[in-house]
């Protein structure tokens, strides 16, 4: 019998400025700066994310969807509100 495939994203490591991802064989951080929904998340909901396709990421018990590209370049994807 085949193990379970294990996961490739990994949440490593969360500070007060923000949290390290795993993705795959990238190490990405997403500072509370650029990505405040994160800011008062409880750990469980900051470290259950799902990965649905190759640059999608998904927190569920946050309802935070996020393109792996704007992680990686937060910058190129303004925070914008239409209130």
């Amino acid at each position: 019998m085949l193990g379970v495939p294990t996961s490739e994203i990994e949440v490593s490591l969360v500070s007060n400025k923000g949290f390290w991802l795993l993705l795959d064989t990238e190490e990405l951080f997403v500072p509370f700066s650029e990505f405040p929904w994160f800011q008062r998340a409880t750990i469980e909901a900051v470290t259950t994310v799902e990965k649905p396709t190759a640059n999608h990421l998904y927190w569920p018990l946050l309802d935070i969807d996020l393109s792996v590209e704007s992680i990686r370049n937060p910058h190129a994807f303004p925070l914008l509100s239409k209130s």
